[in-house]
């Protein structure tokens, strides 16, 4: 991204761009007023060095919690006014999860997309609500959603004339305390002719695994991201970390921040053979 933010239609069109990737990435949850700062500032340098246009993406809330005792973050103000800092500070678009329709249009003020959880995606005034607001608008895909069930959830939001919407694959529930990822969820979720992100981060959690919090898998990340990128995404979202064992969310399934780089070359050069290959 350039020094000047991108109006919502200039981001919107650098995001579906169909020869290269993008990245939304950052911390799970916002864990102090500089951390967000720290993350942003790598993970900019990076995405900037290999052209590939970049969201930085933190909660201010994690309301979907394993246990009472599990970190949440600042909360909606506090939250969103350090969000608002990292925007104008590195200059770099923002997404956030809402989970209320009461929080939307206090997010829309900051955030350029709004997030609909994956447990949320069914709840039809969240995602209007979201999708009036002009932002752009990423879907989760239920943990408990078939690919093809989204079409209908994508055409709430798109009931408001707003059709700048993605929805994202982040893994499937598969017995207890784990999650896949089928790859046949791609083109069943690009036939209904909004982007496509993959969640790579997500989709090795073990949701509850550890008893009172999620575990994770992240060593699989190096081998479902290039297949979600050969599977035809448009963009890839991943939760990364500068030392996972110490992150106060989900730190078991999230990407070591100074092995970004090296992925993210690696997906590029995938990319670019599978757009080549389908002509």
């Amino acid at each position: 991204m350039s020094a000047t933010l991108l109006t919502t239609d200039g981001l919107w069109r650098a995001l579906t761009r169909r020869d290269r990737l993008f990245l939304i990435a950052g911390p799970c949850v916002i864990e102090s007023p500089t951390h967000p700062h720290r993350v942003a500032a790598r993970v900019k340098a990076v995405t900037a060095e290999l052209g590939i246009p970049y969201v930085f993406k933190a909660s201010y809330d994690k309301a979907n919690r394993s246990s009472l005792g599990s970190y949440r973050g600042p909360g909606l103000a506090r939250g969103l006014e350090i969000l608002a800092s990292v925007r104008e500070r590195h200059r770099v678009p923002i997404l956030t999860d809402v989970h209320e329709v009461t929080q939307v249009d206090e997010a829309a003020a900051v955030a350029d997309v709004l997030q609909i959880p994956a447990f949320l995606c069914r709840q039809t005034d969240l995602v209007v609500a979201a999708a009036a607001t002009g932002k752009i608008v990423n879907v989760k895909k239920g943990q408990f959603m078939a690919p093809w069930d989204m079409g209908a959830v994508l055409q709430k939001a798109a009931s408001t004339g707003n059709h700048r919407i993605m929805v994202t694959e982040r893994g499937f529930t598969f017995g207890y305390n784990n999650l896949v990822v089928d790859m046949r969820s791609f083109p069943v979720l690009r036939s209904f002719g909004f982007p496509v992100i993959f969640d790579v981060t997500h989709s090795v959690q073990r949701p509850g695994g550890l008893g009172d919090r999620s575990g994770g898998d992240a060593h699989f990340i190096d081998t479902l991201g290039p297949a979600g990128v050969a599977a035809g995404v448009n963009g890839l979202f991943m939760e990364v970390h500068e030392n996972p064992a110490r992150a106060l969310s989900d730190g078991p399934n999230a990407y070591r921040l100074g092995r970004l780089r090296a992925l993210l070359l690696r997906l590029q050069r995938v990319q670019h053979a599978a757009h080549v290959a389908r002509g």
